[in-house]
């Protein structure tokens, strides 16, 4: 027993980092009153400008390894201006929030194999990947050694610190509580003056980046390689915000939770206690249970009061 849970521990934390930042950029639409269902799409234009961008600067300089964090920066940043798509629809136009991400998913699937088989000659952009490592020192410590420290990436680091400064952002400072009110009590905070539209742009805008960076961070961790698509990874990330309460670290639990049950379903065929089970039910095991636990906690969930909500200030 022991034996199978070290050796899932280190891929479950793989695969539950680009599903942590992207629902933290999710918590940051919301808290500010915009709903963002379009996390799926952000995270493919990310995956795509982050494996391009990587791809091309690898040709230039080999074996440079800044290449990957270089391509990192340029998913951050196609995000949060991909963004700004769903911003201007839901804030400037006051359209349907569903109906804008929903778009936003369609587009960057499309849009994204076909940049990609123009600048390439394929749909798939292949890289040189990060290498997991083991931490010296800090992976020969009984227990959580082998379970944490080994088989890790920089950007495992990266997302969690990431988080950290986000929930001190969001509890601890000015920002943070005008963010909040935002999407509580617009009208409140527009009173307080709080420029609501502005502060929302700017919720928008850290969603996109934060899911340009979990797409990318698949490509440049186990994948290695853009396809067009993220394997639904934005609406397991929707999914935790919902299942975490919109808070930081309810989402670090859920995504968690939902990292290990895709890492069931991804690593089952090369662990033997595992590999006993049929493929496909270990397949659709994430998604069962993302159901069963919107259905389970559906009733007690508190979202924003206002988030969904057009908002206009009367303004003329």
């Amino acid at each position: 027993m022991w034996t199978t849970i070290v050796q899932i521990a280190p891929y479950a934390i793989v695969f539950t980092i680009p599903l942590l930042i992207t629902a933290l950029g999710g918590l940051f639409s919301e808290r500010s009153g915009v709903v963002n269902i379009g996390l799926e799409g952000l995270m493919i234009m990310g995956a795509f400008a982050g494996a391009f961008t990587t791809f091309k600067l690898q040709a230039l300089y080999p074996n440079n390894p800044y290449m990957i964090w270089v391509g990192l920066l340029a998913a951050l940043l196609a995000g949060a201006l991909f963004s700004l798509l769903h911003a201007f629809a839901s804030i400037n136009l006051s359209a349907d929030q569903v109906i804008s991400g929903t778009a936003i998913n369609m587009i960057a699937g499309a849009i994204t194999i076909f940049l990609a088989r123009n600048m390439t000659g394929s749909g798939n952009i292949r890289i040189s990947n990060f290498a997991p490592y083991n931490i010296r020192g800090f992976s020969d410590i009984p227990i959580i050694g082998p379970l944490i420290f080994s088989k890790t990436y920089d950007t495992t680091w990266l997302v969690l610190a990431i988080v950290a400064i986000s929930s001190f952002v969001l509890y601890k400072t000015p920002f943070g509580l005008r963010l909040r009110a935002c999407g509580e009590h617009p009208h409140a905070a527009e009173a307080a003056g709080v420029n609501v539209k502005r502060m929302r742009y700017i919720g928008v805008m850290i969603s996109g980046a934060f899911s340009g960076l979990g797409g990318a961070i698949i490509i440049v961790t186990y994948a290695g390689e853009f396809t067009g698509s993220v394997a639904g990874l934005g609406f397991l990330a929707l999914a935790s915000l919902i299942f975490g309460q919109w808070k930081p670290l309810g989402v670090l639990a859920a995504t968690l939770f939902f990292g290990i049950a895709s890492t069931v379903a991804n690593v089952s065929q090369v662990i033997p206690s595992l590999a006993v089970f049929p493929p496909i039910i270990l397949k659709i095991f994430p998604y069962v249970v993302t159901l069963i636990a919107l259905i389970v906690f559906s009733k007690s969930s508190r979202a924003p009061k206002a988030v969904g909500e057009p908002y206009d200030s009367g303004k003329r």
